[in-house]
């Protein structure tokens, strides 16, 4: 029998679950006046044994919480784990109203504490046991494969069931009983068994019956059948709930309630719902295997989820964005640096978080430019230290771009070491000295990162020498361009496949039909920007010839491509990042009207998406509320573990498939898949995309949350 006094519970636990996020090992200290919210983790519980069978059930009995695997059986009790090994091979386990675990297999049941076997009737001694319940001090009702036994000194079979497989059955208000079985759902009260499939339960619910559960309320019943959850209510207050009003997967095998909240186990994956609301958990960011056995709520913010794969402990824990921040930043520095880049990594084993590479990307100015800006706003707002030297670090990193290669204010896409893997595919050079290689066939995306992100470093945090080399950079970038008719030209002397921004190409070549909108916008709001850092007028006179002799300003009025056009998602980076620098350093041009229309009519396509820094950038360059709450909810939802996992959703009930595939004949819901529950992107992909994401050992650097944490703190968009 476990005991009834149980000490260091708390403190115990936490040393017993391994965060793979490494969360609870940063303690920052939140020194703004933001208010909490409730983040989400998830944690491994590691039981003290090795081989172990699965854990298909979790009990609670007084302070102690008692999990059962087939062979063993594990009691943390008095601060410390406990193994009892079982005799025989078993597959449910129960309470009896003292507290002592009995379990069951295939025709026998054991008492734990006195170690005391008891057998079936011969008639059942085949049968497999799914469901002990005990209704008092002396009987036990046992659920099988082929009906229900009591036993009360001796057994007898419950003849109301026949030889229907029984699931579940639990005690409801005074003397009640359910059962749910592969024929329909059983009440018995008044002595009398009724199947109340054939008597008034909705047809289209089937026979099929699962999940069982008391409600917190006194009178409710909470049942799952093969396609809804469904609560009975004794004062009249059902409900049934389906794909039509949220249920994201059945059959509901599993209920466990906790506060206001009702945890739901299944077959693929685990759900709570709390109020109105539905949160979907599946794939290895939050569980180890989606098959959910059992589920053992501990209290209001965490819970215990016993999969095929192990126990993941899902916790919630009072959190500011601004702790969230200084949480990405530690983890950014301690894993996330290659040559000064902000950079992905990539780990040698899922299990192991210490020990990562790094590899190039095709876009590594662009990327480092996010967390350049981020810094830089974080610089402006907090006058930290860290945050200049990161700024400076990652600037430099940058500025080596373009220097690396022979050709003046061209920007390569990144670089390595002589000795370092390029990878597959690529364009790269050996660098004059012979100690790097780079990479050229520089993009557009590369140029909106860098003009997005000099001026404001330049503003914010350069200094002195710093400036100087800003001005230079940014003018040789510039000048660059202007000198090659608005084209990035490599090596071989011909532009690169996507850094174009000429009018013969932009306003004549079906060729860049897709992308004259865009590219305007960006050609022009590099030129404002090299105007603000150079002070040179050539930059203004280039954008008055674009603007006004070649009509980029109604070009880009209709940027935006959607609707019939192809929707590239991608561009959305490309386009809102020159729309900030725009509005900030064209906010005193004659032509700030059509760049507010352009932005205007972009942001109402993008509204739906719910991506912060879209939000963000809109309501600064508009100067009103674009959904301001709605990003700083989507913040919150930002997950810590931002590794690659393979998010599956279009499985799910509760997504309205749309009937238009994505521009990569992909399957792609209706609105976007909750942030929590799709793969991560920088922004750069489909958020309605159902199914996505990697192998789990690649790990976002983050900078994609910190831009629009430290934009916004920056123009007190948040309070």
């Amino acid at each position: 029998m476990i005991g009834k006094k149980f000490f260091g519970l708390s403190f115990l636990l936490g040393s017993l679950i391994v965060y793979s996020n490494s969360v609870f090992a940063v303690n920052v200290p939140d020194k703004s006046k933001e208010k909490t919210y409730l983040q989400e983790s998830m944690g491994r519980v590691q039981l003290p044994a090795e081989g172990l069978q699965p854990v298909f059930k979790l009990l609670k009995a007084g302070n102690a919480i008692v999990a059962v695997s087939t062979d063993r059986l594990f009691l943390f009790e008095r601060g410390k784990w406990r193994i009892e090994n079982l005799p025989g091979a078993w597959q449910t386990a129960s309470l009896d109203p003292f507290e002592k675990i009995w379990l069951g297999s295939i025709g026998r049941v054991f008492a734990l504490d006195k170690r005391q076997e008891m057998r079936l009737p011969t008639e059942a001694e085949s049968d497999t046991i799914h469901s002990i319940l005990w209704v008092d001090a002396t009987t036990m009702l046992v659920g099988t494969s082929r009906g229900v036994w009591q036993y009360n000194n001796e057994w007898a079979k419950v003849q109301s069931f026949g030889a229907l497989s029984v699931r579940k059955l639990i005690k409801g208000s005074g003397t009640e009983i359910w059962a749910t079985t592969n024929g329909g759902l059983f009440r018995k009260i008044g002595g009398k068994w009724v199947n109340l499939s054939y008597a008034v339960m909705a047809p289209g619910l089937g026979l099929n019956y699962f999940g069982l559960s008391a409600g917190k309320t006194s009178g409710e019943i909470f049942f799952g059948c093969q396609p809804a959850l469904g609560l009975i209510s004794e004062t009249g207050g059902h409900n049934l709930y389906s794909a039509d009003n949220g249920l994201p997967f059945g059959p509901v095998t599993t209920i466990a309630s906790s506060g206001n909240s009702l945890w739901l186990g299944t077959p693929n994956g685990a759900i709570c719902k709390s109020g109105d609301s539905w949160r979907y958990y599946a794939g290895r960011r939050w569980l180890d295997d989606n098959l959910v056995n059992d589920i053992l709520p501990l209290d209001s913010n965490r819970v215990w989820l016993a999969t095929s794969a192990g126990i993941n402990e899902l916790r919630k824990m009072p959190m500011t964005l601004e702790q969230k921040a200084k949480f990405f930043e530690k983890r950014l520095n301690e894993r996330h640096l290659h040559h000064g880049f902000a950079a992905e990594c990539r780990f040698k084993t899922l299990s192991d978080t210490t020990s990562f590479t790094h590899s190039t990307n095709d876009n590594d100015g662009l990327w480092s430019s996010i967390y350049l800006a981020a810094e830089s706003f974080r610089y402006a707002v907090t006058g930290e230290r860290e945050a200049y030297d990161n700024a400076v670090r990652t600037y430099l990193a940058m500025e080596k771009l373009g220097t690396i290669n022979p050709i003046q204010g061209y920007m390569a896409r990144s670089y390595v070491s002589i000795d370092e893997s390029t990878g597959q595919g690529g364009e790269w050079h050996v660098s004059a000295d012979g100690k790097w290689k780079w990479k050229g066939d520089t993009s557009s995306d590369e140029i909106v990162g860098h003009m997005f992100a000099y001026p404001i470093f330049y503003d914010l945090v350069a200094e002195g020498e710093m400036k100087e080399r800003v001005r230079g950079l940014v003018d040789r970038i510039m000048t660059h361009i202007l000198d090659h008719n608005f084209e990035l030209v490599d090596l071989d002397g011909i532009a690169t496949r996507w850094g174009v921004w000429n009018p013969d190409s932009l306003n004549h070549s079906t060729h860049w039909m897709y992308e004259k909108g865009i590219n305007s916008l960006q050609i022009l709001a590099f030129l404002k920007s090299a105007t603000h850092v150079t002070g040179q007028s050539k930059y203004e006179k280039a954008y008055n010839y674009l603007a006004k002799e070649h009509h980029y300003l109604d070009n880009m009025l209709v940027q935006k491509m959607f609707g019939p056009y192809e929707v590239n998602h991608s561009d959305d980076e490309l386009s809102f990042l020159p729309y900030y620098t725009l509005m900030r350093y064209g906010s005193e041009s004659p032509d700030k009207t059509v760049f507010g229309k352009s932005l205007e009519r972009s942001w109402k396509a993008e509204e739906a998406d719910r991506i912060p820094i879209w939000n963000y950038i809109a309501s600064i360059g508009l100067v009103k509320d674009c959904g301001i709450s709605v990003a700083e909810e989507e913040m919150q939802q930002i997950p810590l573990d931002i590794r690659n996992w393979r998010m599956m959703n279009s499985h799910r009930w509760d997504i309205q498939k749309s009937t238009i595939y994505d521009r990569f004949f992909k399957p792609q819901a209706v609105k976007p898949i909750p942030t929590p529950e799709r793969a991560i992107s920088k922004w750069n992909s489909n958020t309605y995309q159902m199914d996505a994401g990697g192998d789990g050992l690649s790990e976002d650097d983050g900078a994609y949350y910190l831009l629009p944490y430290w934009m916004a703190r920056y123009h007190k968009l948040l309070k």
